[in-house]
């Protein structure tokens, strides 16, 4: 078993050992059931990986893993919420499998345990665990308003959009990282670096998943391929196509993002033959590459040894070629 899948097997062992059911059940089995639904577990394995990276111990970031990981979830369900989508990870949302008001609550339950989980660290890690946590969960809300804002504006720029998926998720990359860093009491110097090793990574993550968001395929990706689209999302895609089509396609693809047609389908083919087209796929590969690229070049400050810096390399390759 490769070491990534032994992180996710132990973090999924402690994540059911700290989470058992109890009530109100109509309170806590949705909690448990978007939990349940697995995912990639991206941002805790990377809390655990970062800790040992550092000379500390996976189990000493477990609770700090789960914290990440219960403020994912959150965000989630009331993302979903928001979106009005049917599925999350192939399965029924938890507001359509239960109802609007048990999704809001559920999720409100989520946050304020994800806070709950920091309590057994000492007074000084804990201090700097929730300062980060909650800057960084602020910051994750002001991505998630920049992501609705630009729904009806028609002036979104490639910077500001960059703004918004750092802080709508590469930030929470960043901060699990950087979690693991402060663990293992790293320097402030490389705990820092982590942070922008991870933002950097994070950039780079959102855009792939945006790229599969429309040109992934349903039985691996998860989610409704072509969501992004059927709600108008101003996505990298879009705007790099915007810049670089034809008159005549640029008019097109605004007025196919100022309608909610019956035919969804239609609309998100028309909307992808233009992506193709005008050469925004190549660039978007262009950027995740790149943003990569910039994630790679931080690992070189780091004093860590070199295998580590390694570890951490190939992580960050093999997220960049997954199709979920």
């Amino acid at each position: 078993m490769d070491i990534i899948s032994q992180y996710r097997e132990q973090f999924v062992t402690h994540l059911k050992a700290r989470t058992q059911m109890t009530e109100p059940r109509n309170l806590y089995e949705p909690v448990h059931y978007i939990l349940g639904l697995g995912g990639k577990r991206l941002r805790p394995i990377l809390t655990l990986m970062t800790a040992e990276v550092f000379g500390g111990k996976a189990k000493d970031a477990m609770d700090a893993a789960l914290a990440i990981e219960m403020f994912h979830n959150f965000s989630l369900v009331h993302d979903d919420i928001m979106d009005d989508a049917p599925l999350r990870r192939g399965k029924t949302t938890v507001h359509e499998k239960w109802d609007l008001n048990t999704g809001i609550l559920s999720g409100d339950a989520m946050l304020i345990l994800a806070y709950q989980f920091f309590e057994g660290y000492p007074p000084e890690t804990f201090k700097k665990l929730t300062t980060l946590f909650s800057n960084t969960a602020i910051e994750v809300c002001e991505g998630q308003q920049y992501d609705v804002d630009f729904e009806t504006r028609d002036d979104v720029t490639i910077p500001e959009y960059l703004k918004m998926i750092e802080y709508k998720t590469s930030v929470l990359v960043a901060a699990a990282m950087q979690m693991g860093a402060i663990i293992a009491h790293a320097s402030e110097k490389d705990a820092e670096a982590m942070y922008e090793f991870g933002r950097n990574l994070g950039i780079a993550f959102q855009l792939q998943d945006d790229y599969l968001d429309a040109f992934g395929d349903p039985k691996t990706f998860g989610k409704q391929v072509g969501g992004d689209i059927m709600e108008n999302k101003k996505t990298f895609l879009y705007l790099k196509s915007l810049e670089k089509s034809t008159k005549e396609d640029q008019e097109s693809l605004m007025h196919l993002y100022s309608i909610k047609p019956k035919d969804a389908a239609a609309k998100v083919e028309a909307v992808k033959s233009i992506f193709k087209d005008s050469g925004a796929v190549e660039a978007t590969q262009t950027e995740i590459e790149a943003y990569t690229q910039k994630a790679f070049e931080v690992l070189e400050q780091l004093t860590i040894p070199e295998t580590n810096k390694e570890l951490l390399r190939k992580f960050g390759e093999n997220l960049m070629k997954r199709t979920v």
